[in-house]
């Protein structure tokens, strides 16, 4: 495998300079951030990631306060008590998005995020003291216990609350193939996501760099110059 110094070399290269790169790193991890943010702001990421998911994120952004209102500002056991009656309403509710599966995944987690509250204190608190070294596992939790959370949605739901963890986008696949790891062009199956997480893991030993960072720099080292997308 090709060594992270060579891929950040690359990176670098490309966006003009060390200096020029860590312009475009993403915060770093705030875990006490994390395990202090609200149940209520998790359960609106994790709504904003489900409607994102297929559909125009611009067209989710502009409606976003709408959102709040017609979802009682994400108040988790507020959701959990509404009767039939308001989730039907909401299919006619032009504020949102009238999608009913989507509509109804805020239900189901709601009641997803107040049983991990319950068991470990709050939602945030629970990502905090979940290891990086082992997304997998996270990932695979989401699918599980939360509703329309798999794939590609869980991923983007862990980046946007501020857990450190990597995305598996088109060109940090396409990093990571040109690396030497064997994986899909599109990495779905359990196996590709158990490689990928053991080469982030020895790339994250070798540079003591956020898994964020690590993610960001090997999407910047290939794809257009201009826009690579992570």
């Amino acid at each position: 495998m090709t060594s992270f110094k060579t891929i950040r070399a690359r990176a670098e290269k490309r966006k003009g300079g060390p200096k020029a790169l860590e312009k475009l790193m993403p915060a770093k991890p705030d875990l006490k951030g994390l395990a202090k943010l609200g149940d209520d702001r998790i359960l609106a990421e994790m709504t904003r990631r489900v409607f994102c998911a297929g559909f125009a994120w611009s067209v989710i952004d502009s409606k976003w306060d709408g959102f709040e209102e017609a979802f009682l500002h994400f108040a988790p056991a507020r959701l959990s008590f509404q009767p039939e009656d308001y989730w039907e309403g909401l299919l006619r509710d032009a504020r949102i998005v009238r999608n009913g599966a989507k509509i109804m995944s805020v239900r189901d987690n709601a009641a997803f995020v107040q049983e991990i509250a319950k068991e470990h204190g709050s939602f945030g608190r629970f990502l905090a003291n979940w290891p990086p070294s082992n997304e997998v596992g996270l990932l695979d939790l989401l699918s599980k216990r939360g509703s329309r959370l798999g794939g590609n949605t869980g991923q983007m739901l862990l980046r946007f609350v501020g857990w450190d963890g990597f995305v598996t986008s088109k060109d940090v696949v396409a990093c990571l193939r040109e690396a030497g790891l064997e994986i899909a062009e599109e990495v779905k199956s359990k196996g590709d996501l158990a490689k990928v997480q053991a080469q982030f893991n020895t790339w994250a030993e070798e540079t003591g760099l956020p898994y964020t960072y690590l993610s960001r720099i090997c999407a910047l080292s290939v794809g257009e110059v201009a826009e690579a997308s992570e």
